[in-house]
């Protein structure tokens, strides 16, 4: 080939490669999942990446009891209980019908070995154990599930009772369900390891965790499966990869390999197609502020949490974010006032905003600091005008 017409070529295919490396594919549609609703949502910012007929009103069966764990965690948390805490079982709690622990009447079990059998074996009874022992009842119990739930924001939810055995007005959403799992998560590090669990032995009976996923795929690590001839086969399923956290939530499917099938579908979708760069870390120094009248000239800003961008795969380099402080600043502050905002933007729009902090407290300074530092604000805002 000649040298003109061989330039020529590879002048052409390099003008190929780079308008092909120049394309940007667009994020495909998540795949079909064949369930009554089903949500995918970024633990890290909240953002849904999938979605349907997410905040209809559905029964959730056993999922009911990641309120139920939740509940017990805010009383361990409160210190008004503790794992070593012993819970009489009741003739009710043991007389529970369905997946069971096996607790036996007027045994005395304590409290981490009632969460683990609600957790990992499911046992209805051991979560009218639970309810029983922190409420009195597991109605009064039901109460504190539902004002834990308004907290949240889960507007599509109502429990009656702990172990979500089929009874009227007892509903949820997936939606409502990924807003619980993500506070869970967050909230309660120490304990969410037992969502991995993958059995647990009780009164000499070794029963498996029913999340088959946790066997498949080694990025998940809970969350609580459930079932019952109205709810249908159900899942929450959550995994962690390279500093993504994906929540999944499908009911309603079929059978027990349905709900995996489709929640690892959802999975690999979110992973496949989205990141979740960390932007900031959470209580790290963003800025040092002035601040007037203080006994500290400055005082340090940042974030309460890490501050994550759910993104498009790639999309990284388009994501900005723009610090703005409320100035001035007069002291006194306590840690933890909202002194500004840190804006995310991606490609320009606006997808999120944080409060910046203060990180530590700056107590009034003394007369002199008072008196020269009013001086010196009337003459900055005379130069301002």
């Amino acid at each position: 080939m000649p040298i003109v017409k061989l330039c020529a070529f590879a002048l052409f295919a390099a003008v190929l490669q780079a308008n092909a490396e120049a394309v940007e594919i667009e994020t495909p549609a998540p795949p079909t999942i064949d369930a009554k609703a089903f949500v995918l949502q970024d633990a890290m910012t909240g953002k849904v990446l999938a979605e349907n007929n997410a905040d209809e009103r559905l029964p959730p069966a056993s999922l009911t009891k990641i309120m139920t764990v939740y509940v017990v965690f805010k009383e361990l948390a409160n210190g008004h209980l503790r794992l070593e805490d012993l819970a009489t079982i009741s003739k009710k709690a043991w007389g529970t019908s369905g997946s069971r622990m096996f607790v036996e009447v007027n045994a005395q079990v304590k409290i981490e070995d009632l969460l683990k059998g609600v957790i990992i074996q499911s046992g209805n009874d051991a979560s009218v154990a639970l309810a029983e022992h922190i409420a009195g009842d597991e109605s009064t119990f039901a109460d504190m599930m539902n004002q834990h739930a308004a907290r949240l924001g889960m507007k599509n939810t109502h429990f009656k009772n702990a172990d979500g055995l089929p009874i009227e007005d007892h509903y949820t959403s997936a939606r409502d369900l990924a807003i619980l799992t993500t506070a869970l998560i967050k909230e309660f590090p120490q304990y969410y390891p037992w969502f991995s669990q993958k059995e647990f032995t009780y009164n000499n009976i070794v029963q498996h965790n029913r999340n088959l996923l946790l066997s498949r795929d080694s990025t998940v690590d809970g969350v609580k499966t459930g079932f019952t001839d109205d709810a249908g086969y159900c899942l929450v399923a959550s995994a962690l990869r390279n500093d993504m956290r994906l929540i999944s939530v499908v009911m309603g499917t079929k059978s027990a390999s349905a709900r995996a099938v489709e929640n690892q579908n959802l999975l690999n979708y979110g992973f496949r197609f989205f990141e979740s760069p960390r932007l900031y870390e959470g209580k790290a120094v963003l800025s040092d502020a002035r601040i007037w009248k203080g006994d500290a000239k400055t005082v340090p800003l940042g974030l309460a949490e890490s501050l994550h961008a759910t993104v498009p795969r790639g999309g990284s380099k388009d994501v900005k974010s723009l610090i703005r402080i409320n100035e001035p600043i007069i002291a006194p502050i306590k840690e933890g006032d909202k002194l500004g905002t840190v804006q995310v933007t991606y490609k320009d729009k606006a997808i999120d905003q944080k409060d910046l902090v203060a990180l530590k407290a700056v107590g009034e300074g003394n007369m002199f600091r008072k008196l020269f530092d009013g001086v010196l604000m009337r003459f900055a805002k005379s130069d301002g005008k």
